[in-house]
Formats: C-alpha cells, sequence, structure tokens
C-alpha cells in the first residue's frame, strides 16, 4: 500500500538525520520518490532553529499501526526524544497518507490532521506527485494555492 511520509529534521545535523532517516526507510520498505530537501521556518513551538523537511512515498504491506511503529523506531534509533509538543527535534517521521485508510484512532490519525494546513507538507509532496490528493480536504495542489 501506497505511503507518505514527512520528515523533519533541525537538531544536530538536520541533513545527516534525513539522509540516514531516508535509508533505513529503504531497508524496511519500497521508497518510491523523495522531495527536494526544503528549509523551513518552525510552525507552534518554543523558538527553536529552522527545519529541513521532505516527503517520500513508499510501498509497504504492513498494517498502518506497524508502519507507524517502523517510524517511531527509526526516530529513536536516530535519538528523537519526546519531551515538548511541537519542539526542536533531531528527526520527525510523519505518516500523512496510507493508502485510502481513514482513521480517528488515538495512536493514529489517517490522514495527518494538520496536513492541508502545512506548506512543508504539501511543497515537498506536491513536488514528487503534483496530482496528489489528500483524502479528507482535496487536491494537493489547490490546497497549497489556498495558503498562499
Amino acid at each position: 500500500m501506497k505511503a507518505v511520509v514527512a520528515l523533519g529534521a533541525n537538531l544536530g545535523n538536520p541533513q545527516e538525520q534525513m539522509d540516514l532517516a531516508i535509508a533505513m526507510l529503504k531497508e524496511a520498505t519500497e521508497v518510491t520518490a523523495i522531495s527536494s530537501y526544503y528549509l523551513t521556518k518552525p510552525v507552534g513551538g518554543p523558538e527553536q532553529p529552522d527545519y529541513i523537511n521532505a516527503v517520500c512515498t513508499l510501498e509497504s504491506d504492513l498494517p498502518a499501526l506497524d508502519l507507524l511503529s517502523l517510524l517511531h523506531g527509526i526516530e529513536k534509533s536516530l535519538g528523537r526524544k519526546r519531551h515538548e509538543k511541537w519542539g526542536p527535534r533531531t528527526i520527525d517521521l510523519d505518516l500523512i497518507q496510507y493508502g485510502s485508510l481513514l482513521s480517528k484512532a488515538d495512536e493514529l490519525e489517517l490522514p495527518h490532521p494538520r496536513a492541508y494546513e502545512r506548506r512543508f507538507v504539501l511543497e515537498p509532496w506536491h513536488e514528487i506527485e503534483p496530482d496528489a490528493v489528500l483524502l479528507t480536504h482535496g487536491k494537493i495542489s489547490e490546497l497549497l494555492e489556498q495558503l498562499s
């Protein structure tokens, strides 16, 4: 099943962390596309350094919660600590969309509940998949226009 994963990092060596996370995703899944890296300002949270963000698409046969566990495992192996909501981080991997699954479960909301309002998700996703549709909100291209 096709998954859309957003990546972000702003602590340590963010580019290296992103490269390592993508390499680990390639070992565990079939990565089908990777966007460019985007330098972005933090959204919410405390004062912190700018982020490097990207989006990748991949194919996986894992159940959604197992894929989420894989993403959390990669974060943990790269030193992610969950101290502060929207705080700085060595790496962040968010499951944005997984096939046509819709979920409101506490442990996993699909599609990601704030993806539609985050340029740092939509822009790199649009780069690798210009015709993409966020299941609950419509075409990525139209969502980007609304953010302008």
